[in-house]
């Protein structure tokens, strides 16, 4: 309900959730902290973390029981609860939905949303049916990206990341698809936190180039092109060191595999930005990604990037300027982009510079603001049938 000074209800719905560690987490806490700071009142419905969850303590937090999600330790999916939810919001009715995950809790507050009238909005966050084929159930592709058309066109739109994503969605007939950029903490993430003390720390003369991978170790990440990357440098006597940061079920075979790969575990906040600020080179090889926060933190911290040519690099990079983009699947053009970089100093040095101002124009206060059209209607989607016949129009 719209109160006298504007003030609206928003719901929140989602499997994850700060302080989890991963994209999705940390674009919701930005949207949250960023509605609360516009005057609304958010609620958020999640499923329970920890036997001590700190949303017990939060009025306008409620949390759900929840499973484990298979091969993705730390995190839970909610069970479904429409008739929480139908009480919930009955009582106490909010003017829109989010939800952003398409697991069984966020399929029913969808259902249960539609059920009651209220606008209801999914995200499209992940690309699970990409995943599939990297944990051996590839079969299940086709039956997945189904079910996600399904539950997101029950909704009043989509949200996505990238126009690139919105084609790609509008010409598998996902219908109601806006756009809602990203932004970047650039006060956290600078070139100013640039540490002497970590890189002597990780063994790194000041000569040598450190390669930097940030994210989960898993096998969608496609890790083994870094080490590729890592290991033809080396072959041609470049003075290179790798940081892998971050954790997953990769993890201890990568180490056993590769000793001298520098493996430091999950890092959060301000040591995070540390890490990024005192590296020299981002690589990063995945190809499921919907967005890619990590390639404007690296962006932000002054490193080169060098990323396949899709999601947040083909948005905020311009090829052999600000980054290098290489065409998606191209294992050869990516070793040998990223080995060119690294053998040319002064291109490496002259990217570093420009990579900081490819991502100045990002803030957060304008990705909320747009957040917020699109949840009270302000914004219209674009029907489907337009975007799939601007795709065969180019």
């Amino acid at each position: 309900m719209i109160t006298a000074d504007g003030q609206r209800g928003f719901a929140i719905v989602t499997e994850t959730y700060p302080p989890e560690i991963n994209g999705v987490a940390s674009t919701l806490g930005h949207l949250v902290r960023g509605l609360q700071a516009r005057g609304h009142a958010v609620s958020v419905i999640r499923p329970r973390q920890h036997a001590s969850d700190p949303g017990d303590h939060d009025p306008a937090t409620t949390l759900v029981e929840g499973f484990p999600l298979p091969r993705y330790a730390g995190l839970q999916m909610g069970y479904p609860a429409g008739r929480l939810l139908r009480d919930r919001w009955t009582r106490h009715r909010p003017d829109a939905v989010s939800v952003a995950t398409e697991g069984p809790l966020g399929y029913s507050a969808v259902r249960t949303a539609r059920r009651l009238g209220i606008p209801v909005f999914s995200w499209f966050h992940t690309n699970f049916d990409g995943y599939l084929p990297h944990y051996g159930a590839g079969w299940l592709r086709t039956l997945a990206l189904g079910y996600l058309r399904h539950a997101h066109n029950l909704t009043d739109g989509t949200i996505v990341a990238t126009a690139e994503l919105r084609d790609r969605l509008a010409g598998l007939r996902f219908s109601n698809l806006h756009v809602l950029g990203r932004a970047v903490d650039a006060e956290r993430f600078t070139p100013e936190r640039r540490s002497r003390a970590l890189r002597a720390a990780w063994g790194v003369k000041p000569h040598e180039i450190v390669l930097l991978h940030v994210g989960r170790l898993a096998p969608e990440k496609n890790l083994s092109l870094v080490v590729d990357v890592y290991r033809t440098l080396l072959r041609h006597g470049h003075p290179v060191r790798c940081v892998l940061v971050g954790d997953g079920p990769l993890r201890a075979a990568l180490q056993r595999q590769h000793p001298d790969v520098i493996f430091t575990g999950l890092v959060t906040g301000e040591p995070l930005a540390a890490h990024y600020a005192s590296s020299d080179v981002f690589v990063f090889p995945s190809e499921t990604e919907t967005f890619g926060n990590v390639t404007l933190e690296a962006l932000a911290s002054g490193l080169a990037v060098v990323a396949f040519d899709y999601a947040a690099a083909r948005a905020h990079i311009t090829h052999g300027e600000s980054g290098v983009l290489v065409p998606c699947g191209d294992r050869e053009a990516f070793v040998a982009q990223a080995t060119t970089l690294v053998g040319s100093p002064s291109w490496l040095e002259a990217m570093r510079g420009r990579a900081r101002p490819a991502i100045s124009r990002l803030a957060w206060p304008n990705v909320v603001e747009r957040f917020e059209s699109i949840l009270t209607g302000v914004v219209a989607p674009v029907p489907a049938p337009v975007l799939a016949n601007m795709e065969t129009d180019r």
